[in-house]
Order: structure tokens, then sequence, then C-alpha cells
């Protein structure tokens, strides 16, 4: 167990700021406006829009708004590769490059201390922010004393334009009778019904692949994305044959491109007026998302025909304490819950295994043998998904190293204790689950690929709140079951078919937009057979 440290002294220094700053060198208008408002505040100082800073692995020149940023996966002589990271901060970040780091990507702006502490507090863009790492004070946070505390401004103002008041936005009571309505649907004996669409999925991607040119390079992180849209269509909304999927897809990316501004300006107290970059296109997808579900909704009703997908099934859904259903405007929030974070997640998860899985032949040859086994040469159906444990440790490494939802934020109710700790009502949370997962004091190797940490005795030595890929306790991601059955089957279809590997001397970043994503994707081809005997070319 940890102990607690003494109150980290990384904190934000007090510096007088003058009214008035010129800013050159930034192409964006709304950035700018963003950056004087903030200097305006007193939040920010007046400095350089261009900084050098040394790195790990050379020289980076950066302006506000854009970085030349890469950290290469490099070789440890006894461990092997390592996979892409973010490397913390050498130093503590000027406020410039803090509000720069921010926006680009949070996750650089996280003090070392995230991944060596149990508990970090700190000011960031002139508020008290503290980091949440020791297993015990999560579990105190998300489980025992989870009533104390809610999701807060923060996530309410990036998520709730589009996702309303549903089960991953709100709070309190109304979070209960929504959560307490769904739950049926997601139970794990449930599930069973829609791992035949899934697997159905997987193979079309894996039929599309193979009539790709032999050389062709394919970008895995869309073609996942374009498969667990498949599994939404399939399963949450009814084949009506009316749908504009790009149209649907594009919408949805639109909106979480912009929540990094979101994010950022909620941080610093900014007023919701305030333009960025993203915002207009933002908006308009939210305004094509909602009446395409509306649409849908309608139909539904007049059908009365009680279908298995999704929107079918919330629109029996009842809870089980009152009675109560599901308005037509819950329906779509959650809809759109489901459809945004059902389909993003699942797809970083498989993006990112498939990456790791092509850095690791040994692990890929691991996979292909228990494939065989499970399937004796045929097609994979539902019933083998529970033969895959060697699969299924693959993907949970995989959301250990890169968590689809990197970063869980709650605000207290009341005051409240953590170890000799003291904080008040209204205190700001962050669990960093990227550095919780790579976190020093709890993983052996932390940075390094090793799916056996999953085998079922070794996980169950560990500590329950040290891996937190889909959250803990009663708001513990609804969708779990389901996101396990839909990652097993399709690296299960694909990792049969195919060996892949990425675009030589690529590194994908991985970049905090709400979810984890590769800034520029995951470039990858597939190798024919007398590839794999020559070895392939990591």
């Amino acid at each position: 167990m940890m102990k607690l440290s003494a109150r980290n002294k990384l904190k934000g220094k007090i510096i007088d700021v003058k009214r008035s700053v010129t800013i050159t060198r930034i192409r964006d208008v709304q950035h700018s406006i963003v950056v004087l408002w903030v200097c305006s505040r007193g939040i920010l100082p007046p400095c350089p829009p261009i900084c050098c800073r040394f790195e790990g692995n050379g020289v980076c020149a950066m302006t506000l708004y854009d970085a030349l940023i890469s950290h290469s996966p490099g070789k440890d002589a006894l461990l092997g590769v390592i996979p892409s990271k973010i490397d913390p901060p050498l130093e503590q970040l000027s406020l410039l490059r803090l509000v720069h780091a921010v926006v680009k990507n949070p996750i650089r702006s996280w003090p070392r201390a995230v991944y060596e502490e149990p508990l970090l507090r700190t000011r960031m863009l002139g508020r008290e922010y503290t980091f949440v790492m020791a297993p015990e004070f999560i579990r105190q946070i998300l489980v025992d004393d989870a009533e104390y505390f809610h999701k807060g401004f923060v996530a309410r103002r990036a998520l709730e334009p589009a996702l309303g008041d549903a089960i991953l936005t709100a709070d309190g009571a109304r979070w209960r009778w929504q959560r307490r309505a769904a739950a049926p649907i997601f139970r794990q004996e449930g599930i069973g019904r829609f791992v035949p669409a899934m697997i159905a999925a997987a193979e079309r991607t894996r039929d599309r692949w193979l009539s790709y040119p032999r050389d062709a390079e394919i970008d895995v992180a869309h073609e996942m994305v374009r498969t667990t849209f498949d599994i939404i269509f399939a399963t949450i909304l009814p084949d009506n044959g009316e749908l504009d999927r790009p149209a649907i897809e594009a919408a949805i990316t639109d909106y979480l491109e912009s929540t990094s501004w979101v994010l950022l300006l909620a941080m610093i107290g900014a007023p919701r007026w305030l333009p960025y970059p993203g915002r207009g296109r933002a908006r308009r997808g939210v305004q094509y998302l909602r009446p395409v579900l509306d649409g849908l909704i309608a139909a539904a009703r007049r059908s009365a025909c009680g279908g298995k997908d999704l929107l079918s099934l919330l629109m029996a859904a009842r809870d089980p304490e009152t009675g109560r259903a599901m308005s037509d405007e819950d329906i779509r929030d959650n809809l759109l819950t489901f459809i945004t974070a059902g389909h993003e997640t699942s797809a970083l998860a498989l993006t990112w295994a498939l990456y790791l899985i092509a850095l690791h032949p040994e692990v890929e040859q691991r996979i292909k043998r228990e494939i065989a086994a499970a399937t004796a040469g045929a097609a994979l159906r539902p019933d083998h998904i529970e033969r895959l444990g060697y699969v299924k440790q693959v993907v949970q490494e995989a959301m250990r190293l890169y968590p689809p939802a990197p970063l869980i934020a709650r605000e207290a109710l009341q005051d409240f204790k953590l170890g000799s700790e003291y904080f008040k009502a209204g205190a700001t949370l962050y669990i960093p689950i990227y550095a919780v997962h790579r976190h020093r004091r709890l993983w052996d190797r932390p940075d390094i690929f090793d799916p056996d940490r999953f085998e079922p005795e070794t996980a169950k030595a560990r500590n329950r709140y040290a891996y937190l890929p889909f959250g803990a306790g009663p708001r513990i991601c609804i969708g779990m079951s389901f996101a396990q059955a839909e990652t097993t089957a399709i690296v299960a279809v694909l990792a049969s078919a195919f060996t892949l590997r990425l675009r030589p001397d690529y590194i994908p970043e991985p970049k905090f937009r709400v979810t984890l994503r590769p800034a520029r994707g995951m470039p990858m081809r597939r190798l024919e057979p007398s590839d794999c005997a020559a070895g392939g070319g990591r």
C-alpha cells in the first residue's frame, strides 16, 4: 500500500500580468481570442509565441498553435520493444506552454508526479486541481463515497451539448433511474444476442481488406471506426436502409474533435460564448444527429413491432423500482451516448491492440495458435469467444497501455478527506487513468506490453483499482460486457486472417480527445505468407 507523501510542491507561480499583449504567428483568430482572454484575466503572462525545448529524443521547436511532437518507441536491452508513450515534462511548464499542452494533447501537461506519487495537488490555469492515483483513494471516490461526488462541471460542459442529460452525464436521482432502467439490456447473459452481428461485421472488414491491392496501406484506426459503426448500425439502430452512415460518422467526429478546447475553457472558467476552433462544426454535428435520431424514434413508435435492436430495447425499458419509462428525449440522448461512447472506445481499443500485436510477432503467433485450437480451423462462432482467453488478455493489456477513456473527473459535494489531506466541497478531482495504468508503484515494467499480466491468477492478485479501463463502482461503464465481447471477436477474426505491420518508421502519438486516439491514424499493411516467412520487416 502506498504511503501518502507530503503535499507536492509543484504549483503554478503567481505572476504580475500586463493587461495587453501582442500575439504574432498564430494562424487561427479564434485561438488568439482565447489567449487574449486568458491574458486579460491574469491567468497567463505574455511571452513570445515560439518556444524551444530539449526533449529526450532531440530539440523541439514549438509555436503556440503547432508543435512538432514525436516520441519514438524505444528498445530496452532486456525487455524488448517499448511501445509509443507520452513522456511527462522534464520540468514545470510555463503557463503558455501549459495552455498549449492542454489544447494540443492534455496528457502532455501531466507532471511526472502523476506516474510516481499517490496524490498530487497542484495549480493549473489559475485553479487548484487534485490528481488521485492511489488505489485506496480511487476506491473511496468511485465506490465507498461515490454518492458524495458527481461528474463535475468540466465533464458536463464538454459532453452535455451532444449527449444531454443521459446516463454518461447525469448525476443523482436522474442518473440512478436511467441506469436501473437500462442495466438489464447490458447484462452478461444478454450480450450473446449481439455477438453474431459483431462477428459478421468483423468478417466484412476482413473481406474488404482482402479486396485491397497487395501493397495497399490500411489506416487501421479508420477501419476500426468503420467496423464498430457497422456493429452500431446492426445492434443499436433499426436497419431501415435510410441512414447516411458517413454523415453520422462525420458528425460525431466533428463534435469530439472540439472537446479539448471545451475542456480547457471550462478548466480556466472562461465564458461559454468564447469562440474556439471547431465550435461551428461541433454545433452543426449535434444539430444533424439529433433530428436523425428523433426520426428513428418516431418511426419505431409508429411501428410498435418490438425489435431486438437497442432502440427497441430502450423503448421497452422500465425502472424496476418505479416503473418509469424513458421519454423520447431520454431515448435519443442515451442512443447518442451509446453510439458515441460505444463505437469510439471500442474502435480505439482495437486500434491500439492491433498496433501492439504488430510490434510483437511472438504475441501474434500465440494468438493465431489459440484461435486455431478454439475453432479447429473453422469460421469463428459465438461459442468460441469464451475459449479465447489469451486474445482477451491481449486486449486487456492494450487497454492498460492505451485506455480509451484516459481520465475520470469528479467534483466533491461536501468536505472530505483523502488520507491526511483535507478538501472542501467543490474540489475538482482527476483520476488520470493513463498515468495510473503506468504508475511506477503499481506496475512492474509499466511501459512494456505484457499480456501475461492478465493471466487469471496474476490478475486476481492485483489491486482492483489499479486497472480502470471501464471505471469502477456504481458508474462503471454500462457497456463493458458488450465491449469485451466485441473487441475479442474482432481481434480473433482479423488476427487469424492477417499478419499486419506498421508503416516503417511511423510512430503513433497517443492524443487525448476525451478518448485516447492515435494522432495521425494507424497506417499498416498486410503481409503475404512469403513476407511472413522472411521476417516481415518490423
